[in-house]
């Protein structure tokens, strides 16, 4: 691939798809890697196994390449590709009950203590026990950095909504943590 790429925005790369194979691919494979990683820690976290995280982002990618044959343009890639990944999450833990693995919500994260896997493993638990709309406001605010009205354009609840359900998550994670960060500051 070209790297001149790299210096296009979303929208006119989104306009390059609908170009010959060549530069549709490319302009694609660019997307891609802006992308592929926020929206696979996404499904990950939100699925909390990486088979069926998997899955999930192979079929928003193919979905997001499909799309040109729907869309001449667009101006928010991102918005659409994660709330692609949102509504196969949610039709995904509709069909199928989630289950944990530690393992897979460490991703890139090599070489930790035995007290960061406890907390890690703490926290996927804490996910675990949150709704699933407010464990995806958590994730989509915590581990991705969108702010509150960026969340509510994707999940279509109001920014106060969004920050109530972000401010309920966290006091239940803060809950189930509580006794062990408790330990911690004994140490």
């Amino acid at each position: 691939m070209d790297k001149h790429y790299e210096k296009y925005k979303d929208s006119e790369l989104y306009g390059m798809m609908h170009g010959k194979k060549r530069e549709s691919e490319a302009a694609f494979a660019e997307l891609y890697s802006r992308y592929s990683q926020k929206v696979f820690s996404y499904c990950l976290r939100m699925l909390g196994n990486k088979e069926d995280a998997k899955d999930v982002f192979q079929e928003t990618f193919i979905n997001f390449y499909n799309s040109r044959e729907q869309y001449s343009a667009m101006d928010h890639v991102f918005a659409f590709i994660i709330t692609s990944a949102r509504h196969l999450c949610y039709n995904h833990n509709r069909d199928r009950k989630p289950s944990i693995n530690i393992d897979d919500y460490k991703l890139s994260t090599t070489d930790i203590g035995y007290e960061q896997k406890e907390l890690l493993e703490l926290i996927a638990q804490a996910l675990e026990l949150i709704t699933l709309d407010h464990k995806e406001i958590f994730i989509l605010r915590l581990y991705h950095g969108l702010n509150y009205k960026e969340i509510s354009q994707i999940t279509g609840d109001t920014e106060t909504s969004v920050k109530s359900k972000f401010w309920r998550a966290k006091e239940k994670v803060k809950k189930v943590l509580h006794p062990y960060l408790k330990e911690l500051s004994k140490i």
